[in-house]
């Protein structure tokens, strides 16, 4: 058996958690631990956001990325900040 621990949270918040798990059909150890690898994931995932976010910031690279993996998808385009979409030739008047 796994190692184990115990935290105390109120009787409220275990008993939501409780009902969130039986929902899902899970026992509240399946559930939180579940819930503890979508939380992982979900911060790996901003913080890799971020980083391509930076990355489109360097000279270059949005070309780049356009030449070798074919652009952004459409519904990633409003998130770039009224950047043209890769690929377009960005000239200093689409940048203000």
């Amino acid at each position: 058996m796994a190692d184990t621990t115990t935290v105390e949270v109120d009787t409220d918040v275990h008993d939501r958690l409780a009902a969130l798990a039986a929902d899902r059909g899970l026992s509240l150890r399946a559930y939180l631990a579940e819930l503890a690898a979508t939380q992982e994931n979900e911060a790996a995932l901003a913080r890799a956001a971020r980083a391509f976010e930076q990355a489109l910031e360097r000279p270059g690279f949005r070309e780049g990325f356009a030449r070798d993996f074919g652009g952004l998808p459409a519904h990633r385009l409003s998130h770039t900040r009224h950047r043209p979409p890769l690929g377009r030739a960005s000239g200093r008047e689409d940048q203000a």
